[in-house]
């Protein structure tokens, strides 16, 4: 019986690819360049299986035409918002994602933002790599203080517990959070935290914001220039969730009139593009997309991926699987 065709659409972990390669007929895309639109309509219609990443844009157009015969996206990620889920269930192609492999490390990189924006560590860096630092003097560089500040959660799932628990627990920050569905209150006190009845609420409350939340249609622009008005004078927005949550010119023009006093960004509305707004600000600690990036967490999302893909094919339920 032949193996199952499969495309992996960047390159992958070693380990990775190496048990896909054992396990099914795999071409791998050597170049490791996002694919274009006609070259994933082309790929639908010739693998078994596709495995997208984020920088795969699969709209409803991809999925048009009688000739596909991908039956599953294993894709490579929790979030999963570059894929027009409908026009995949339409089709009967399955789809999954790889949950809870990467909580700890984004919310790591979470905690990297918010500190390094708070202590202006991105502006000392650079000005003494430009060999600027006069020395030590009693005004230079002030930033803002971390530990006992109120933190706000946008999303209190996987990730935002984690980045919770690291930010009371580690700088005793009070937490408040907004989630769309009522979390216990002795499950949220686990992490120093209460939930609040509103996006608004949380946003007036707090010192730092942290976006925790999914991306997409739903979600889009959930920051814009209203929200981001609500919030404290001089206070801070975190986000490591999808780029598409944020309206990125609200953002420009709030930091831009001082009503926000910095951010923290590992995602953007059009990656890779980052407006030059944004790359010009001291203000601004910008990181391209890193939340996962880490040896241990890139190859277990892919050994998600693959034990998904495996199910699927052998007849079980994919542990994973999203549509």
């Amino acid at each position: 019986m032949s193996k199952p065709r499969i495309l992996v659409t960047r390159r992958w972990p070693a380990a990775v690819e190496a048990v896909l390669a054992e396990r099914f007929d795999v071409t791998l895309n050597r170049a490791d360049l996002p694919l274009g639109e006609n070259e994933l309509r082309l790929a639908l219609s010739i693998y078994d299986a596709v495995l997208p990443t984020v920088s795969d844009r699969l709209p409803a157009a991809v999925f048009e035409g009688a000739s596909i015969v991908t039956k599953i996206l294993g894709n490579f990620g929790v979030g999963y918002n570059h894929i027009d889920v409908a026009a995949a269930r339409a089709k009967g192609i399955a789809v999954t994602n790889t949950p809870g492999v990467l909580t700890d490390c984004t919310a790591d990189i979470a905690m990297l933002l918010l500190l390094s924006v708070a202590r202006r560590g991105g502006e000392g860096d650079r000005q003494l790599r430009a060999g600027e630092w006069k020395g030590w003097c009693p005004t230079h560089m002030v930033g803002t203080k971390v530990s006992g500040k109120i933190l706000g959660i946008i999303g209190f799932g996987r990730i935002g517990k984690a980045f919770a628990q690291r930010c009371h627990f580690g700088f005793g920050m009070d937490i408040v959070f907004f989630n769309r569905s009522s979390v216990d209150p002795e499950e949220a006190a686990r992490y120093g935290a209460r939930q609040l009845p509103t996006v608004e609420d949380v946003l007036a409350a707090a010192d730092f914001v942290s976006l925790h939340c999914p991306g997409g249609a739903e979600n889009r622009h959930l920051m814009n220039a209203a929200r981001l008005a609500t919030m404290k004078p001089g206070a801070f927005l975190i986000n490591t969730a999808r780029g598409d949550v944020v309206d990125e010119a609200a953002l420009i023009s709030a930091l831009e009139s001082g009503t926000l006093r910095g951010a923290g960004l590992d995602v953007y509305e059009a990656e890779p593009h980052v407006p030059e707004a944004l790359r010009r600000m001291e203000n601004v600690v910008l990181l391209p997309h890193l939340g996962s990036a880490t040896e241990e967490t890139r190859t277990a999302m892919g050994m998600k991926v693959v034990e998904n893909v495996t199910a699927f094919f052998e007849g079980r339920e994919a542990p994973d699987r999203v549509v």
